[in-house]
């Protein structure tokens, strides 16, 4: 039984690497590229070959960058930081905690997308039937879709405008250095609101007990501390973690 179970991790370890390699890579060779073609033209194979594995250990060296922010991964891992600030906690939920939770939101959250990437690009590249570059280009299609149904209008009008983007340019086919920006602004604001929303109710119970405190003549107390024990309390009277996700995964 023992393994087995290693086994169906070990492959799901191996598609889940796949994926976000197939990935970074796309986010890498579609941010390089300008509407009319690539940036950078090599004419001799031996300095296009290096100038492509330069490319490719740049790519995996900004590959938590680059998924962070073609992800929900931003959105998701801000607010649970918003939910601890709020708690005042400290460093409970320490913080691999939290990024771990995060982590696996988003693959719920992308799953869709994941599964497309998968099936038409890191099957037939581990297959040997595509090359690389391909299975990067075949990826883009559904991390587009993903980040186009997020992206706010303003902000890709504001980044198509400082681009120069030509106005016959659709949404559709706009390209990624446009598009990425404009969609990690969204997921930022997107945060920043679910964290205020959230860290609201535990600001009232912080100001309640400082006035209490105050009114009864024990401000030598610290607030923080007293407040405490009523936060967990009401979170964990609401089933904060239940709600809290639920929420935040219906926003997608």
């Amino acid at each position: 039984m023992a393994i087995t179970i290693d086994a169906k991790l070990l492959t799901w370890g191996r598609r889940t690497l796949a994926v976000g390699a197939v990935a970074v890579v796309s986010a890498g060779t579609a941010c390089a590229q300008t509407p009319t073609g690539p940036i950078l033209e090599m004419g001799a194979p031996g300095e296009s070959g290096y100038l492509r594995l330069l490319l490719l250990f740049a790519a995996l060296a900004l590959a938590p960058a680059l998924l962070a922010v073609i992800t929900s991964f931003a959105r998701i891992v801000i607010v649970l930081f918003f939910l601890r600030a709020g708690l005042g906690t400290q460093q409970i939920p320490p913080n691999y905690v939290i990024i771990g939770l995060a982590i696996f939101l988003t693959i719920f959250t992308m799953l869709p997308a994941l599964e497309q990437i998968h099936t038409e690009s890191v099957a037939p590249l581990l297959a040997g039937k595509i090359e690389l570059a391909e299975a990067g280009k075949l990826s883009e299609a559904p991390l587009r879709e993903f980040m186009d149904g997020q992206v706010r209008e303003d902000d890709l009008a504001m980044f198509r405008e400082l681009a120069q983007v030509p106005a016959e340019v659709t949404r559709v086919s706009v390209p990624m250095t446009v598009l990425i920006p404009s969609f990690v602004l969204g997921e930022l604001r997107a945060a920043f609101m679910i964290g205020f929303i959230v860290y609201l109710p535990f600001v009232i119970i912080d100001l309640v007990v400082a006035s209490t405190l105050a009114s009864t003549g024990l401000i030598t107390l610290p607030a923080t501390a007293i407040s405490l024990p009523f936060k967990l309390l009401l979170f964990v009277m609401v089933d904060g973690w239940k709600l809290l996700t639920e929420s935040l995964l219906a926003t997608f």
